[in-house]
């Protein structure tokens, strides 16, 4: 009780409010001493900009190597660092069984709700049959559990985490390898290891190293396996390679964990491109497997992937499988749709499909030849090196042997832009200026 003394009247406040207005008072003069004490740490470490320690990143590799093309005026540069196919001219190209899928779709009026976080169900059940064959013992046992993922990078981010949350602390690569694998996985919180693969003096496969290196892993460890097109080098094993690196792979009890980003890209035969993965099915592995449709499908913007596990039974692989959602709810929450969409309507169709591989196989073919052609002009140069390798290798890539200080000259004096380790991309090699890139190359490997 208040009492006034001019009129004696008694004011009666609540002691609920008085309460409140105290303890608003109170925070009150908390949140100022805060927050005075906030500006002056910000004032004390250089200023109140939050983002004064934020160091400007270096460039990426590859991304960076596309920027410095463009910014560049010389009317004869070239690039061909970047793995994204070029028609004959050099042009960004599209399939025509792409084109004809985005007409059906478009007449369709679709809607653009949200996918479920394992994305499109037949697009998934599509995208394995691709893989693993239609006939695959565990397909037709529903032993195989997948999702969709923002591609093939999406996917390894995602099996990397489950990995990480499940007990496993590395994870063994080939040296060398696509050069985001490391960073993906490392992220993913695991210890990147590498295993012998390529060697530069002989431009071949190290094979003798290779399967030591794999016996010597500790078992029950990772390893990823490029499934064709081994990128950056281009050199797979034979079959009878793999054949000996699934046994040893068995006896080790390893985990194997395949990467395919070029398949039907590779020879133009998406069934022999999925040869060495399916060879580890028959052989009983229990095995991952992450797919791309960016290069096969010619969909690099449209991320379109799939990640998925060979189990020991259908409950077994939903389970794993459930384990991915829990890793891509908080992540991405769920793939896009056009793209999954795309290869869906293709892969359902069988005339569809049969265009696909003639067209796929077309993007092959125009590779394979300007491998011939690049070699033979560049033997026919006069060159003391060998150019066996470039013909030798498969795929989207020619793993060149030039070193870096070669790289960086011929960027300097002829404008030709590869990536530093000397991966030519053989997608940007043109009838146009395949003789350009021979000469520039034997001029500054000549010496």
């Amino acid at each position: 009780k208040t009492y006034s003394p001019a009129n004696q009247v008694i004011i009666v406040i609540p002691i609920q409010l008085l309460y409140s207005r105290i303890s608003r008072m109170l925070i009150q003069q908390v949140t100022r001493r805060a927050g005075r004490q906030s500006i002056q740490r910000c004032l004390s470490s250089g200023g109140a900009n939050p983002w004064t320690d934020y160091a400007m990143a270096p460039p990426d590799p590859i991304i960076g190597l596309g920027d410095a093309f463009r910014a560049d005026t010389f009317e004869k540069k070239v690039i061909v660092g970047v793995g994204a196919y070029r028609d004959d001219l050099g042009k960004p190209y599209v399939l025509p069984c792409v084109r004809e899928a985005e007409q059906i779709l478009q007449s369709q009026l679709l809607d653009h709700e949200y996918s479920g976080i394992a994305g499109d169900p037949e697009f998934v059940d599509l995208a394995l049959k691709f893989a693993f064959g239609d006939d695959s013992a565990p397909m037709l046992e529903n032993r195989i559990g997948g999702v969709q993922t923002l591609s093939g990078t999406g996917g390894l981010r995602v099996f990397g985490e489950m990995l990480s949350k499940h007990g496993h602390k590395h994870i063994y690569v080939p040296n060398p390898t696509w050069g985001n694998h490391i960073p993906i996985m490392q992220n993913a919180g695991l210890e990147v290891r590498k295993y012998s693969y390529y060697n530069l003096e002989t431009s071949d496969l190290d094979f003798d190293r290779m399967v030591k290196d794999i016996a010597d892993m500790p078992e029950g460890s990772c390893i990823l396996l490029h499934a064709c097109a081994h990128n950056p080098t281009g050199m797979d094993p034979t079959m009878e390679q793999w054949k000996q690196i699934s046994d040893l792979v068995k006896k080790h009890k390893l985990l194997p964990f395949f990467d395919c980003a070029y398949q039907g890209f590779a020879s133009g035969n998406a069934p022999k491109d999925a040869a060495a993965l399916r060879l580890f099915v028959e052989e009983g592995h229990k095995l991952a497997l992450v797919q791309s449709f960016s290069k096969n499908f010619g969909l690099y913007g449209q991320r379109v992937g799939a990640l998925s596990i060979v189990g020991a039974d259908e409950e077994e692989a939903k389970r794993v499988t459930s384990q991915m959602k829990l890793c891509i709810r908080p992540m991405y929450s769920n793939p896009p749709r056009h793209g999954a969409r795309i290869v869906t309507t293709i892969l359902s169709d069988p005339r569809l499909t049969a265009d696909f591989i003639d067209q796929c196989k077309g993007m092959a073919d125009r590779i394979n030849d300007m491998r011939i052609s690049l070699r033979s002009k560049l033997e026919d140069s006069g060159s003391n090196r060998s150019w066996e390798h470039v013909t030798k290798q498969i795929g989207m890539f020619a793993y060149s042997g030039m070193s870096k200080e070669e790289v960086i000259q011929m960027r300097e004096k002829h404008h030709i832009y590869c990536t530093a380790d000397g991966r030519i991309s053989m997608a940007g090699v043109t009838s146009g200026n395949v003789d350009y890139i021979a000469n520039a190359i034997h001029d500054v490997t000549k010496n």
